[in-house]
């Protein structure tokens, strides 16, 4: 019988062996009247292994291979043992390990976290020897984030599934002269048992030999610390039961066929834990808050809190919150974290000295950015390098571990990392380089900003034809968009130049905001804004622009702060500036805003208050020949009057204001006086409601929200759906209903107002409850 010749055991592991092995594997399957197909369907073994297997280019699979093709065959006793030998006899002689060799570095035993990660690493290491091709997995982070600690760990993990051995090699990827990929062959070779006399001379011969030993081995192999992927690309393994374990500093995305595992920092809880185990239970228990805190301080950082942890229990008179008061100094942050020969700072240095100059100018430089992210615009502007330069340097950086990129375009450094970062510019550039290159950056900062913020003026918009810079603002959405993802940033050069004197720009900056404010009223710094601008014009002297920006003030703590008494004050002292100077128009202003502060108040003297303000104020600006400020005074009258009860009255005014509005020859900036129209209109609404005439109210609120469209303001429009919900549910108009709702929802949770999402949320529960109970009801 065939399987005679199979169990000849004193032959050649060549070709006879290997070829018997295939010829019973093929007479079988013959026997079972099963194609190549049908086989690997039913065994779950790829239709190419089985092809490899009968040709005898595969001379000895591996048992779990082995026993799923007999239980696929349906093999009695002695045929299955007869093909486990034939697989066995044509397995090549293994060489013993050089003892020694190669070992894993001891492990930690206090290892905490990373369970998503092990688990993505032993769902890995099942595969192995189930695919084409070997299982290679990279493991890549920044300085410290504990990638050597996770490989080692998984490899004591994973012990059951490599019975042919577990070897580890430090590539030395961050050395100045990283170990070659010849002489790394080299080492995993002795430690496979290849004796050094049998190793070949050439580089790729060597690399053949390797991959051949490892074909029929099922083994895991750390290669740690690799610095490129060209160091790395001829120890991967191309074929066999062996899994490949790669950590980098860098992301190794130039590698094929590679599943690539980012490690982030720990999460506040692993961070703790983990500090917490180092310094031992009892300690971390009297003083959980200090541990926490020192956690915090190291940034979540994995060898940061090693460091704070040796510290600690190399000083048992010190609590948790002593040396996080000890860290609290950010001067002397990073280098405390140093205990033996671990340091923070030296981690960070390895990265440092891998980079480009240009790279490394704009790390230091990057310490000057105020904001916790930043971009390739302002980084050119800092280091001095053009856009694509810029882009460079940071990807550079990222690949480094020495920034993160929590999404496309944008950046961050780890607060340690940044802190590292300023400690290099201190001491490698000088102070007059350091305060041309914060110049340099503010300027830009905030003649972006003006250019951006002038998109949303009537008298403005687009910038001018000859203005260019590092950013597109060529639509009223790119320059939304910049002043929003730059805020912290030119909001920081703005409190700058109200430092060191610049009045007259920091006025001018907020003037620019005055319309814009509007479109983003929950961002939370306009209060501070309109301050530092309203403080500037009065060291200028300059009364009128200090009574203008008293008035933005006063809008920002209504709408922003819902600080109304203050508001009142603000606005009124604005009303006195202006009457000083004698400015008419500002004043009516003055009075506007003031009414604006008094309709949170819900007493008849607020409400008799406003609507005196109001004539007050339309007077004033009928007296400036101001048309629109006059249309805001008498839409802000329609509205007094209806809070104080008139609301008969309020409708008749608003519709005859409509009509005014709308007229031709009443003038002013089309822009602005469709805003009025929109507003009045929403108050003809509100009035109906108000009358439960709610018919006529949805059919005003849908005429608001179409003239609200030529300028959409967030906030106004969300406002007036919520309304029309309102009128809707009243005529039973369920789902027109649930839309305005949504719509409404939609709006304030894209500008940050959670308070009023939730509210109207309210509101699309209410209506669906009530759908609920109707439906039963209609149904019968």
């Amino acid at each position: 019988m065939r399987r005679f010749v199979v169990l000849r055991r004193g032959r050649s592991r060549g070709g006879r062996v290997a070829e018997s092995f295939g010829r019973l594997l093929r007479s079988l399957r013959h026997a079972a009247q099963l194609t190549i197909e049908e086989l690997s369907h039913t065994s779950g073994v790829s239709v190419r292994a089985i092809g490899d297997m009968e040709r005898g280019a595969s001379r000895g699979p591996q048992r779990r291979t082995v026993e799923a093709l007999a239980e696929a065959l349906r093999l009695d006793d002695a045929r299955r043992v007869a093909l486990s030998e034939a697989a066995r006899a044509g397995r090549p002689r293994q060489e013993a390990p050089a003892p020694g060799a190669c070992e894993l570095p001891r492990g930690v035993g206090d290892f905490t976290g990373r369970t998503r990660e092990l688990r993505a690493l032993r769902e890995l290491a099942a595969r192995a020897g189930d695919e084409q091709a070997a299982v290679v997995a990279a493991v890549s982070g920044a300085a410290g984030i504990g990638k050597t600690a996770l490989a080692v760990r998984a490899a004591g993990q994973l012990d059951d599934l490599f019975p042919d051995g577990r070897f580890y090699l430090d590539l030395r990827g961050m050395d100045p002269i990283p170990l070659d990929p010849g002489t790394a062959l080299s080492r995993l070779l002795k430690a496979l048992g290849v004796a050094e006399r049998r190793i070949p001379a050439d580089e790729e011969d060597r690399a053949g030999r390797y991959r051949a030993l490892l074909r029929e081995r099922r083994c895991l192999i750390i290669l740690d610390n690799a610095a490129h992927e060209g160091q790395v690309r001829s120890l991967l393994p191309s074929a066999g039961p062996v899994m490949t374990l790669v950590t980098s500093r860098r992301p190794l995305a130039g590698l094929e066929g590679v599943h690539q595992l980012p490690l982030a920092h720990l999460a506040a809880e692993e961070a703790a834990a983990l500090l917490g185990a180092i310094v031992g239970p009892e300690r971390a228990a009297a003083d959980p808050d200090g541990v926490a805190q020192v956690a915090s301080l190291c940034g979540n950082l994995p060898l940061a809190l090693r460091i704070a942890g040796n510290r600690l229990q190399s000083r048992p008179g010190w609590t948790a919150g002593q040396l996080a008061a000890r860290l609290g100094d950010e001067g002397r942050r990073v280098e405390s974290l140093s205990a033996g020969d671990l340091s923070v700072a030296a981690a960070f240095a390895l990265s440092y000295r891998q980079l480009s100059l240009p790279a490394r100018q704009s790390f230091r430089r990057l310490a000057l950015a105020a904001a916790p992210e930043f971009g390739a615009p302002m980084t050119a502007v800092l280091a001095e390098l053009g856009r694509a330069e810029a882009e460079d340097a940071l990807e550079e950086l990222v690949d480094l571990g020495l920034l993160q990129s929590p999404y496309v375009g944008r950046y961050r450094f780890h607060d340690l990392v940044r802190l590292f970062a300023r400690a290099r510019l201190s001491e490698e550039e000088p102070v007059q380089a350091q305060r041309q290159a914060r110049r340099r950056m503010d300027d830009w900062l905030l003649e972006v900003a003006t250019i951006a913020g002038r998109w949303f003026e009537p008298d403005y918009g687009a910038p001018p034809q000859d203005w260019s810079s590092l950013v597109e603002l060529n639509s009223s959405q790119q320059a939304q968009e910049w002043l929003q993802t730059e805020g912290e940033a030119w909001l920081a050069a703005l409190r700058q130049a109200f430092r060191v004197g610049e009045h007259a720009r920091v006025v001018e900056v907020a003037e620019a905001m005055h319309w814009f404010s509007d479109l983003w009223m929950h961002w939370g710094h306009w209060p501070e804004v309109f301050d530092l601008s309203s403080r500037a014009a009065r060291a200028m002297g300059d009364r009128a622009q200090e009574a203008a920006h008293l008035n933005y003030l006063s809008w920002a703590q209504t709408y922003c702060q819902a600080r109304f008494d203050e508001a009142e004050a603000t606005a009124l002292r604005a009303l006195e500036l202006a009457r000083e100077i004698g400015d008419v128009r500002q004043q009516g202003w003055s009075l506007i805003y003031a009414t604006w502060s008094l309709w949170a108040r819900d007493d008849q003297p607020s409400k008799e208050s406003g609507l005196r303000y109001t004539r007050q104020a339309a007077e004033c600006f009928q007296q400036a020949g101001d048309t629109e400020g006059y249309a805001q005074a008498m839409s802000s009258m329609g509205n007094c009057l209806r809070r104080l009860g008139r609301v008969e009255e309020s409708v008749r005014h608003n519709l005859a204001l409509v009509e005014r509005l709308r007229d031709p020859a009443f003038g002013g900036s089309p822009a602005i006086v469709n805003q009025a129209v929109g507003a009045t209109l929403d108050l003809v609404g509100d009035g109906y409601s108000a009358l439960g005439r709610w018919q006529e109210a949805a059919d005003h609120y849908r005429q608001a929200l179409w003239e609200m469209s030529e300028r959409p303001i967030s906030r106004a429009v969300a406002t007036t759906l919520t309304s029309l919900g309102k009128a809707l549910v009243q005529l039973e108009q369920v789902e027109q209903a649930r839309e305005a709702f949504r719509e409404a929802m939609e709006l304030y949770e894209a500008s940050g107002d959670a308070v009023r999402a939730a509210r109207v949320l309210e509101l699309l529960e209410q209506v669906a409850r009530s759908a609920a109970v109707t439906r039963p009801q209609n149904a019968g």
